[in-house]
């Protein structure tokens, strides 16, 4: 009998799964991290040695206040100097007293500091700087995003965790990059636990503006929740359905309403759209771990070309082939859950854990 249900399953695939490519963006033409109209030409520029289209760049997100924009190119050009820096470096000696450059600076020596085995010290080193950074951050919430980043991983306490949140509040109630952080912070990864967690992105998810990202925080706090923990092992534990390996004890039911909130905000815009890349690439990731096959189809044909490292790349995977593979396997589960003669992608209702 097994042999003969994994004969039906590959004569469904084989005769569904084409079809189910319809509505996705070919493998040759989907981009990892692809840099939007305005960051692409500062990153050829930096390429060249040239800081000034970067310059300008950050200099108008500052005093645009477009702190969504700005956290995004600075961790992009920081990202990019970590292996061609020259052009920062002349950016500093051009302008040593540069709020922007001095960020970007900033954000690279948290990320190196990040990958050391010394992490925590190598971070505390960096206390100074932080100091900097955020003493002369004005109204910008970005230097106070870095702190909370380099506070979780400098072991901080929660006496100074909350100083740092209340500061980037202060600045910003709703900058999701602010949220993201404070959300590791309080996960169970850290320093704190699944409720924590998922108490606070539901909380800020429901004060967020109706297309604010922070509307999908409730998804990343499922992500950790999905994320396998050392020595985990408590009851209630939910199963992992995807390719994250075995699940931590976390409340499905919890995570699917995430991951509903998250289905909600993306289809707010439109298909294809690069600024909700990064979060539709993590509800596709939550909706596979949970073996929701139709809706994750549906969610990788909304990315478009756009595919995001995270939270593919986590744990040391190429992210673009993983991204593909991921793909693929949706279509094939999906298509070997559809009856022979039935329409591919016609299933009504959801399949994995809540239905399967």
């Amino acid at each position: 009998m097994s042999f003969l249900r994994a004969l039906v399953g590959a004569v469904r695939s084989a005769r569904h799964a084409p079809r189910l490519a319809a509505g996705l963006t070919p493998d040759d033409d989907v981009l990892l991290d692809a840099p939007d109209g305005r960051l692409a030409p500062a990153l050829v520029a930096a390429a060249l040695g040239d800081p000034e289209p970067a310059a300008k760049l950050l200099a108008t997100t500052r005093d645009a206040a477009e702190w969504e924009d700005r956290d995004r190119y600075v961790r992009r050009l920081a990202t990019f100097a970590y292996s061609r820096g020259e052009w920062l470096d002349r950016w500093q000696e051009a302008a040593p007293r540069d709020p922007d450059a001095l960020l970007v600076a900033t954000q690279l020596a948290v990320g190196r500091a990040w990958e050391s085995p010394a992490r925590a010290e190598r971070l505390r080193e960096l206390d100074p700087l932080l100091r900097t950074v955020t003493e002369e951050s004005g109204r910008d919430p970005v230097p106070w995003r870095l702190a909370l980043d380099h506070a979780r991983g400098a072991h901080a306490g929660h006496a100074v965790f909350e100083r740092l949140w209340e500061q980037a509040l202060l600045r910003s109630p709703h900058h999701y990059g602010c949220h993201v952080a404070a959300l590791k912070y309080l996960s169970a990864q850290w320093y704190g636990s699944h409720r924590a967690a998922f108490d606070f992105a539901e909380q800020a998810a429901d004060d967020a503006a109706p297309d604010s990202l922070v509307r999908a925080l409730p998804v990343r706090a499922a992500y950790e929740g999905l994320r396998p923990l050392p020595c985990s092992g408590r009851e209630g534990a939910v199963p992992a359905a995807g390719p994250a390996g075995p699940a931590v004890a976390v409340d499905g039911e919890r995570i699917d309403r995430a991951a509903d909130r998250g289905l909600a905000l993306s289809a707010a815009f439109a298909a294809g759209d690069p600024w909700p890349a990064e979060v539709r690439n993590l509800l596709a990731y939550v909706l596979v771990e949970r073996g929701r096959w139709e809706e994750a189809l549906a969610e990788f044909g909304r990315t478009g070309p756009y595919a995001t490292s995270f939270p593919w790349a986590v744990g040391g995977h190429d992210p673009l082939r993983r991204f593909l593979a991921t793909r693929d396997r949706v279509r094939a589960e999906l298509a070997r859950r559809t009856p022979l003669w039935g329409r591919a992608g016609g299933i009504p209702g959801r399949s994995g854990p809540r239905g399967h």
